[in-house]
């Protein structure tokens, strides 16, 4: 057991949260122990992985009758090597305590890597009511250890003790972060706190495993089928895959627009028929809320309600505040006072972007008012008169295949990693859509690890994209290689054509591989050093996502999909110089969502009736009716299918402060965005430490000072403020 199973496992956070990107840690796996049983034998799920590449997870034998007995069987084996060394007769020290804690738990890690697979990427009704049945089972198990009396006195002698200032550094972080999160999770309650503090975990454990079961029916059972006399507007790219969409639920002689962001996204921007437009955007952001079976709203006001008593508990005022104090914020006012200095520049541009899409509107005679359902048709047509720039002409040029290809040249230049696609059958995959890619050291030739790339998008699968690892790089008990895994849900091209995205897609491709990085360029001794700060994770990805826009990139890999020939210089020019358009509506549906997760866990319970709140306090902040939040209260999974992200959704924006900070770092350096020096410091402050180090200080050892949030409203075309 270590800092990963303190609040369950990062796959059963993934699992449970159904969050649309990374989970702050990830799985560690090494050789099978003496410890672990005997029913690994029979059991897949329990046994070490198998196979080259210091083994890998049996994805083929995957059984979902092992699930159940395989999490049983994991969780006693775990106890059980809590119990040894709580129980250990020795004066606690770093090796006996801290370190044994590091190497406790490794089956109960593997059957994680299948369950995550499952809840993510392949679920079923038959996962979910495992899934139901587990979760407070899970989290029973949990408190099992962070309520371990012995276990705790024997982290704290550590922690206190002079052994701990002859550690090295990576040893003391890891040795305070476990000692802080036993303490922050109950260890130092009495024992009827403790057992009310358990028992609220085990039923949040059941809500939040329901509400993400609620969204995920919502996605599954909402899909709109077109005639071919309804596809007016819509590109050629995206009426192939919807009609592959369709005949693949049955439907052979129609179109589907699924209810997940990269169906319905597509559909709003260029589809002509607005009464369509407006029943697929009803159907995306009303998920959760159609006052059925899948409605969350009670359990968003049960699941607020366990929150704010559970912290009272540890002597907080609200959930926020418990919940920030480790993070680089530190308070919900630090946040809310970042957003705060956003926000307004931000609805100033949205009215501004209404009134260019107003305009239009009314010159060609629409006689309508822009509503949320028009807010991507019109924001088009007014980037056509503006820029002149046709969005799914770049579309053309946004192959998947060639993208990543080009994020292996990125990866090769930065990081100097080479990608070698692993021939089919040599690696087990859940899935005929995943490829496995082998990295190494272009110099050395040394093996780094494994990258698993699962691309689109079908029943069963959480919508979002997302990265994972199934085994972490660690040195503390020999050299770990990574298993690492990039997933999302692009719509499939027909069969023999390339898959286009989008724009936006594109960056989101980049963002996730830079989650991958973060895990692949990993040099750290202990597992626990792979457990994330949420307001900094975010940092290295969204970093990423700005080397779509090099030259190298841009001249080599953004090719035509009919032609072959690179995007043209003029075309260039106007995505570049369109950076900053629609800023308003990007910046304001997003800030709306992660402001209102701040809202939700600073006030009191007892006050709040989640329809209700979300209107109310929407319209205290000038919400511009035309958008609504990226996230609506009912299938806001980050926040409300788990706890990775509550009260920490702001921290895409903490991030971004920093990624636009960094970016000018490159951006003024003598070779630009691959300038070996600067890439040099990148890798070593910001991806190779994890959270071996306080990730202000890795900040300030790279940049060599604190981030500044004016290169963000630079960015973002925003004013600057003194």
């Amino acid at each position: 057991m270590n800092l990963r199973l303190t609040l369950l496992s990062a796959a059963v956070v993934a699992a449970l949260a159904g969050c649309s990107k990374a989970p702050e840690s990830s799985v560690n796996q090494t050789d099978v122990t003496a410890t672990e049983t005997t029913q690994s034998v029979e059991n897949v799920l329990l046994q070490a992985f198998q196979g080259p590449y210091q083994g890998v997870p049996q994805f083929d034998k995957m059984d979902l009758n092992l699930l159940k007995p395989a999490l049983e069987a994991a969780m006693t084996e775990n106890l059980a090597e809590v119990e040894t060394i709580a129980n250990n007769q020795d004066l606690p020290n770093f090796e006996n305590t801290i370190a044994e804690l590091e190497r406790a738990g490794r089956t109960l890690d593997r059957v994680f890597t299948y369950y995550g697979i499952w809840s993510s990427n392949k679920s079923s009704p038959e996962f979910r009511a495992i899934q139901a049945e587990m979760a407070p089972k899970l989290s029973a198990f949990n408190s099992q250890i962070t309520q371990n009396e012995k276990l705790f006195a024997r982290i704290k002698a550590v922690f206190e003790s002079e052994e701990y200032k002859t550690l090295s550094s990576e040893q003391q972080r890891v040795t305070w972060l476990i000692y802080n999160s036993f303490a922050r999770n109950g260890a130092t309650l009495d024992a009827q706190s403790k057992k009310r503090y358990a028992d609220i975990n085990q039923e949040l454990a059941t809500l939040h495993a329901k509400f993400s079961s609620n969204v995920l029916a919502d996605e599954e059972n909402y899909v709109v089928y077109l005639t071919k006399e309804q596809l007016a507007g819509l590109p050629q790219s995206f009426i192939d895959s919807s009609a592959a969409a369709a005949k693949e639920r049955g439907k052979a002689d129609m179109f589907a627009i699924t209810n997940s962001r990269s169906s319905m996204d597509p559909f709003l921007t260029y589809s002509t028929e607005r009464e369509l437009r407006e029943q697929v955007w009803r159907n995306y952001y009303d998920r959760g809320n159609n006052g059925d079976a899948s409605d969350n709203n009670g359990l968003i006001k049960e699941i607020l309600t366990l929150r704010h008593e559970r912290v009272k508990l540890l002597g907080y005022e609200n959930y926020a505040q418990w919940r920030l104090e480790d993070r680089m914020a530190k308070t919900p006012e630090n946040a809310m006072g970042l957003m705060n200095k956003v926000w307004p520049a931000a609805i100033a541009r949205v009215k501004e972007e209404v009134a260019d899409m107003q305009a239009i509107a009314d010159q060609e005679g629409a006689n309508i008012k822009i509503e949320p359902w028009d807010y991507r048709f019109y924001s088009e047509k007014v980037r056509k008169a503006k820029y002149d720039l046709d969005s799914n002409e770049v579309k053309q040029y946004l192959q998947l295949d060639k993208l990543r290809d080009a994020m292996f040249y990125v990866a090769g230049r930065l990081f100097n990693f080479e990608f070698t696609e692993v021939p089919e059958g040599k690696v087990p995959v859940f899935h005929e859509d995943v490829k496995v890619w082998e990295v190494k050291d272009k110099t050395t030739g040394k093996h780094i690890g494994l990258w698993y790339l699962d691309p689109f998008a079908r029943k069963g699968k959480r919508s979002g994209a997302w990265a994972t690892t199934y085994r972490s790089y660690t040195t503390f008990d020999g050299e770990t290689n990574v298993l690492s895994s990039n997933n999302s849900n692009f719509v499939k091209g027909a069969e023999g054509k390339p898959t286009l995205i989008s724009w936006s897609d594109a960056e989101t491709y980049f963002h996730e591989f830079g989650h991958a990085l973060h895990f692949l360029a990993a040099n750290v001794a202990y597992p626990t050093s792979h457990s994330g700060v949420r307001d900094y994770t975010e940092f290295q990805s969204q970093l990423l996502e700005r080397w779509l826009l090099t030259d190298e990139v841009i001249n080599n890999y953004l090719v035509h999909a009919q032609t072959g020939e690179p995007m043209p210089a003029e075309l260039v020019a106007k995505i570049k110089n369109s950076s900053t358009f629609n800023q308003g509506f990007s910046t304001t549906e997003y800030m709306a969502s992660a402001i209102m997760d701040l809202l939700y866990h600073t006030t009191d319970p007892a006050k709040i009736e989640p329809q209700q709140f979300e209107k109310e306090e929407l319209t205290k902040l000038g919400m511009p009716s035309e958008i609504v939040m990226r996230h609506r209260s009912t299938h806001f999974g980050h926040i409300f299918s788990g706890e990775g992200y509550s009260a920490g959704y702001y921290g895409y924006l903490w991030a971004e402060v920093l990624t636009s900070d960094a970016a000018e770092a490159f951006a003024n350096a003598p070779g630009g965005f691959y300038d070996e020096e600067v890439a040099g410091r990148l890798v070593k402050y910001l991806f190779s430490v994890r959270n071996a180090m306080d990730p202000a200080e890795a900040y300030r050892q790279f940049r060599g000072r604190d981030a500044e949030v004016d290169a963000l409203m630079r960015d973002r075309g925003f004013p600057v403020t003194k």
